[in-house]
């Protein structure tokens, strides 16, 4: 099926797409060392800005801002990986009363961006003269929008597994919520895995959009370290940092979803030991045949 539907390049093609890499590679590196020279002609890595990095109380704020950035993303991440399960099951539903309601709910947040919806949990209470704390209205933001998109994962990896399977559990006498807990899902989470982790860690990074409603995650504490003007106004160095922070809780979190995913998919052995065979008793026996 693979030759059918991709031919081998030749050597030709072979070429032409090692120069294209080579020129890629040249291209992002004369990017990247044009960007670092201006911003050291520009003095941003200077003595001044970086003094106070150096410093407890800076430091207790940038782990203040990781732990109310991680405290958002798990609680997110729970209700929103809760909203994809039910939701996904309701649009699997026989039923229509039950399939059509949670399709347009799906599709209602999935079309719907992300810092509306934060907007919306942040300042519709105010005008009914109740305050909701910013942790909730972000992570309600994050929930309703990433658990619709879990949602449609959930389905789509559930619909991917051959149709054989269900069939034959409701052959056995299996009832449908036993042929999706005992046989669809373990299948369908080994082709779901790497677009869920996916998926959590857009949901890690939109966490970033708390900043605009003053909830003090780690962008916000970039914001506030960067703008002070006794040490000359680090805004680049604050954000390298912050990026820096982002890069590798995103990495260990994909990391941890690969060494997941081979695990799972490792085969286990499950035949049987062979029996040793007595030679007395198979001479008998052959004897007797």
């Amino acid at each position: 099926m693979s030759n059918i539907l991709y031919d081998l390049p030749g050597p030709r093609a072979r070429a032409r797409n090692l120069v294209i890499g080579v020129v890629t590679a040249v291209a992002v590196v004369a990017v990247a060392v044009y960007v670092v020279s201006r911003f050291i002609a520009t003095d941003q890595f200077s003595t001044l800005r970086t003094t106070q990095f150096q410093y407890t109380a800076v430091q207790q704020e940038l782990a203040n801002g990781l732990l109310a950035t991680l405290k958002a993303a798990a609680i997110a991440t729970v209700l929103a990986l809760v909203f994809g399960a039910v939701f996904a099951a309701a649009r699997l539903s026989d039923h229509a009363v039950i399939r059509v309601p949670a399709a347009w709910i799906v599709e209602l947040f999935r079309a719907i961006p992300l810092l509306i919806l934060i907007f919306f949990f942040y300042y519709v209470p105010l005008q009914y003269k109740m305050h909701l704390p910013t942790l909730w209205a972000l992570v309600f933001g994050l929930t309703l929008y990433n658990g619709s998109v879990l949602a449609e994962i959930f389905r789509a990896g559930i619909l991917a597994v051959p149709r054989g399977q269900s069939e034959a559990a409701y052959a056995i006498g299996l009832r449908k919520s036993q042929v999706m807990t005992s046989v669809l899902l373990p299948q369908a989470v080994r082709a779901m895995l790497p677009a869920i982790v996916s998926q959590l860690v857009v949901l890690l990074k939109d966490t970033a959009l708390g900043f605009i409603i003053t909830y003090p995650e780690l962008l916000y504490v970039a914001k506030q370290i960067g703008g002070r003007g006794s040490f000359d106004f680090p805004y680049v160095v604050s954000y390298l940092v912050v990026a820096a922070i982002y890069i590798g809780i995103c990495g260990a979190l994909s990391a941890f979803a690969y060494w997941l995913q081979k695990r799972m998919g490792r085969s286990r052995r499950t035949a049987a030991k062979p029996v040793p065979v007595d030679q007395g008793n198979a001479s008998t026996a052959g004897a007797t045949v």
